[in-house]
């Protein structure tokens, strides 16, 4: 199982950035898949899961209106785009999947928003 995220960066508040994560190693059309995201001194916190049709669910539901995730399963890729950045969005992003009794992690990618 591999999971490869990307696509963040340092952007100033009110932008925009699409998040990408490709997978590979299992069979990616078949499983629902998470978003998730670490800010510094805190844990781990679940931001969205789409399931293996595409249907978005947000954890938060204040974010709700500021994310929209989605899946290629044609390119075994899932995305997050996070639009109206605030500085509390700083956080390293991760993708995951849950196989079996396992839990898998990307390695994840930066998102540093600044004021």
């Amino acid at each position: 199982v591999q999971l490869q995220a990307s696509g963040g960066g340092l952007v100033q508040a009110g932008e925009s950035l699409r998040l990408s994560c490709a997978a590979s190693g299992f069979p990616f059309s078949a499983l629902d898949m998470e978003w998730y995201r670490q800010a510094p001194g805190k844990q781990r916190e679940l931001v969205a899961e789409i399931s293996r049709s595409g249907t978005p669910n947000y954890a938060d539901s204040s974010m709700e209106g500021r994310l929209l995730a989605s899946r290629d399963n044609a390119k075994f890729t899932i995305f997050l785009q996070v639009d109206s950045l605030k500085p509390e969005d700083t956080a390293v992003y991760y993708c995951s999947v849950y196989i079996g009794s396992q839990r898998y992690w990307g390695q994840g990618t930066q998102v540093t928003v600044s004021s």
